[in-house]
Order: structure tokens, then sequence, then C-alpha cells
């Protein structure tokens, strides 16, 4: 049997459900995140809830259970080359904040493989698609400098579909995962490193979870693709029901954003769409908007970048300016994406304004 990986993943939020598929294989697993965050997963593990086909309860993985170890820490004395890969599972703000973006460099540094799981794609990945003027981008990002370090070849992309939402239980970490998709991964440039995300992917893929009834097969697969655009199936999803939760003064559930006004959805979705077949992406490896409204019906609560922008936040991902800006340099723009991109800016700029709150 081959040895287990050790792999760092930036980030215990998101994280835990990427943490949780990989240890089934008997991999080590290290997270970073907060001090008493990094306390309670020592101490207690954390919880994955998952719905299951047939089933009328979720099942719920326990970390401490699994095959392999976690362990967890914030970012200071973190050396990123005793690893075999190490995933960002933070949202692109972060990455700037004290430590972490010292430890970001440090990997960029390393060489040691990088994969993403952010809505927001690292601009390393964004330079792997060619024709584009890289520098015009750097204003969608919090701050476009903490990725200047890496080569571009060792970054990849995972299109994040599965969605999860963190309870806030004070005591043990619990993660729910409201729709169990898989995790679509862009390959790297080079077979050494794309053969670790195979290895992984049939671990996960191999993966049974034991109930009275039996194994049963784990929802949530890591799936590694031969195409580097397939993350970008994610781009009308975020764009058509992501950001459109954002109100003038409010916000909205997805299944809103989407269906409230499906024309309108459907215009923004295939728009979208159409910008990355513009990049390079063939059709049949993005999403039908078909399949994506079908699966918006679910979508019952605000994404999390109205709920950020809600409880004050002043910075968030801004994904919907990346693909503005993207689009632009190819020609292309969408008044309905302008003025979503604009209400961002403007619920941004408002948030800024007031009194910073004290960090929790």
């Amino acid at each position: 049997m081959a040895s287990a990986y050790n792999i760092l993943l930036l980030g215990a939020s998101y994280g835990a459900l990427l943490a949780a598929k990989l240890q089934f294989g008997g991999h080590s697993i290290h997270l970073i995140c907060q001090p008493a965050g990094a306390a309670r997963i020592n101490a207690e593990g954390f919880r994955v809830r998952l719905p299951i086909r047939g089933r009328k309860e979720p099942i719920e993985i326990d970390s401490r259970k699994l095959p392999g170890k976690v362990t967890a820490s914030p970012p200071a004395g973190v050396d990123p080359t005793q690893y075999d890969l190490v995933g960002l599972c933070m949202q692109e703000p972060q990455y700037r904040s004290p430590g972490v973006r010292e430890l970001l460099d440090a990997v960029a540094k390393s060489r040691v493989p990088c994969m993403s799981i952010m809505n927001m794609p690292p601009l390393p990945y964004v330079k792997r698609i060619p024709g584009l003027d890289y520098d015009a981008l750097r204003p969608a990002y919090a701050d476009a400098s903490v990725w200047d370090s890496f080569d571009p070849r060792t970054m990849t992309l995972n299109s994040p579909d599965p969605q999860a939402i963190r309870l806030p239980d004070g005591k043990v970490s619990v993660l729910v995962v409201t729709l169990p998709s898989n995790f679509k991964c862009a390959p790297f440039d080079d077979e050494e490193s794309t053969a670790i995300l195979h290895r992984l992917q049939n671990d996960v893929d191999a993966a049974r979870f034991e109930t009275p009834e039996g194994k049963i097969d784990v929802p949530v697969k890591l799936k590694v693709h031969e195409s580097k655009f397939v993350p970008l199936a994610k781009w009308p999803m975020l764009l058509a029901g992501n950001y459109r939760c954002v109100t003038k003064d409010d916000m909205r559930t997805t299944q809103e954003a989407v269906h409230g006004n499906i024309g309108a959805t459907r215009l923004v979705y295939n728009f979208v769409l159409d910008v990355c077949v513009k990049l390079g992406a063939k059709p049949e490896i993005l999403v039908p908007f078909e399949k994506y409204a079908f699966a918006a019906q679910s979508l019952t609560r605000p994404s999390s970048v109205a709920r950020a922008l809600q409880g004050g936040a002043r910075d968030v991902e801004r994904a919907d300016k990346l693909v503005q800006l993207i689009a632009a340099q190819k020609g292309m723009s969408h008044s309905l994406i302008d003025a979503q991109v604009a209400l961002v800016d403007a619920r941004l700029e408002a948030n800024r304004k007031r009194p910073q709150r004290n960090a929790e």
C-alpha cells in the first residue's frame, strides 16, 4: 500500500469537509485556523454532517474515528516543505491577514503543489489561462500582491460546488453539508503533482461509512478532470446566484435570487458561459443552466458573500468583478452584471464608512 500524504489545509471551516474526505484515505491533515479553533480541533476533532439519498437523517462523520489523523494550529511556525500538498480553503481576503500572509508566501516559495477550493480563483491559477492581461485583473483582489511569489505551474483549482454551513455550536465544530455535489479539480501542469490528485480521487471514491445497515458510499467526491478550465463551471453559478443574493439594503436566498426572475438569471448565466467558452473551456465541461436552476431550488440560505456584506464585512471575494474584468478583455459586457458589481461596490463602500466592529 502506498504511503499516506501529509496535507496542509489553510482554513478549517469549509476545509473541514475536504479534510474529512481525505482522512478516509489515511492521510494526515493539518488545518490552519485561529488559536481557539485549533485548540478545539486538537481536543475534540470536528464533525461533518452529510445528507444521504434515501436516508431520512444525515450521517455524521467524526474526524477522530477516521483512518487519517487531523491536527490544527495557527499559521506561525508551520513549514510547508514538510507537506506533499497544500489546500487553500479560506476566502480570498483572509490571505492578506497577519500570519496567513507570511505562510502563504512560504507556500509559494516552497513550490509544493497547491490546490485551491476558493470561489475566487487565485491569481496564479488565472495566469494559467492564456491571452489575458493579468495586471489588469489585480483590482478584483483584496491584495493581489500575496500571490506574487507563486509559480502558476504549482497552482490548481477546484470548482467548489458542495454547499456547507458552519453551526455556531460553541463547543464542538460541526459543518453541515447542504448540497453534497463534487469538487471538480483541474490538473496541474506537471504529471507528478497531478498523480497526487488522482491518488486522492481514488481514496475518496473508495471511502465507505459504517452504519447500522452496513457500509455506505459517502457523497462529495474529488473528481480530477483533464481540462484546466473545468473550475470555470462555477463562474456562471456565482454570478447568476451567489452575488445576486445581494440586494440594495438586505439579502435574499439563492433560491430567490435564481427563481425570483428566472429570465434575468438565465441571461446572466448564459453570458458567463459564453465568457468561459471564449477563454477556451469546452461547452461539455460546463454545467447547463437547467441543471443549475434545479439545484438552486434547494439553496434556501443567502450566499456567504451576501451574509458577509449584511454583517458589515469590509472585504469579500470579488469573483463578480474578476469575471467582469475578464469579459471586458474579450470585448464582452452585460448590463445586469455591471449593475450587480456596482451594487456590491456600493455595499462595501457603505460598510467601510461605518465604525469598524471589534474583532471576535
